[in-house]
């Protein structure tokens, strides 16, 4: 488990799939994704970010705001499951519910997933992509001081696709910034099992 200020990032809860399963069905949610999921997709998702954990100790974490929300949406680290040139990578990825956008809860949760992954887990470089429509997705990049670096098709979209033209993002290790209000490497608020 992850704690920032507002937030856990923690693994996922039997709880958490009708909830999320109605967020992956808003078209609105999912307008720059491959389109809407059925609640037996959304489930496989979930199966999918719990396989990660298990294997390499790090996932799209389901996320909680207490005080708020028992659970708003996902966000956390995972290999990267298609062929592209900067590939092999891990990539940094959020999708929250749209009652709690605006708040900045999906840069607070990428930021400490980006804390985790360089300083726990050990990576040495994090990726980002979003469809170049996307401008909401790209400032939460910025945010989290990524760099801009390529564009390219993404292979999972159909040549038609509006939203097959995709942006890249990359933060090194070096260049990440340790996100307010978290303390220093080693003393993270874990409890149970991996974070991610």
């Amino acid at each position: 488990m992850i704690k920032t200020p507002r937030l856990i990032l923690r693994p996922w809860r039997d709880s958490d799939l009708r909830v999320f399963a109605e967020q992956n069905a808003d078209p609105i949610v999912m307008r720059f994704l491959a389109g809407v999921l059925t609640p037996a997709e959304s489930d496989a998702y979930v199966a999918r970010a719990m396989q990660h954990l298990a294997r390499t100790g790090f996932c799209k974490w389901a996320v909680e705001a207490p005080g708020v929300a028992p659970f708003i949406g996902a966000v956390g680290l995972s290999w990267l499951t298609f062929e592209a040139p900067f590939a092999p990578a891990v990539e940094v990825a959020w999708r929250l519910h749209r009652h709690y956008w605006g708040f900045g809860y999906a840069t607070e949760a990428a930021a400490a997933s980006l804390d985790d992954g360089f300083n726990r887990v050990g990576l040495t470089d994090v990726v980002a992509l979003t469809a170049l429509a996307n401008t909401a997705s790209i400032r939460v990049m910025q945010r989290l001081g990524m760099t801009r670096t390529i564009e390219f098709d993404h292979p999972k979209l159909p040549q038609d696709s509006p939203l097959r033209r995709h942006i890249l993002y990359r933060l090194p290790r070096a260049d990440h910034r340790r996100p307010p209000g978290r303390p220093a490497v080693g003393k993270t608020c874990q409890h149970g099992g991996h974070t991610h």
